[in-house]
This record gives structure tokens, sequence and C-alpha cells, in this order.
């Protein structure tokens, strides 16, 4: 990748873990708005 490749894999990698991060996140939230319903 003309010596770029741990730049563009590092932003790949950051950018997953986040996503990740983020839907953890909302499954969370998901699941102790229902809890608080019932």
């Amino acid at each position: 990748m003309g010596g770029y490749g741990l730049y563009v894999w590092g932003a790949y990698g950051v950018t997953f873990l986040l996503i990740g991060v983020e839907i953890a996140l909302l499954v969370n939230r998901s699941r102790k708005c229902s809890e608080t319903k019932t």
C-alpha cells in the first residue's frame, strides 16, 4: 500500500472498534429500557 498500510489498517481497526462499542452501548440501553417497562 505504498507505505501507508499501517495507517489504513489502523483506521479500519479504530472504525470497527468504535462501531462495536456503539452497538454494545445501544444493546445495553435497550435492555435497561425494556427492564423498566416490565
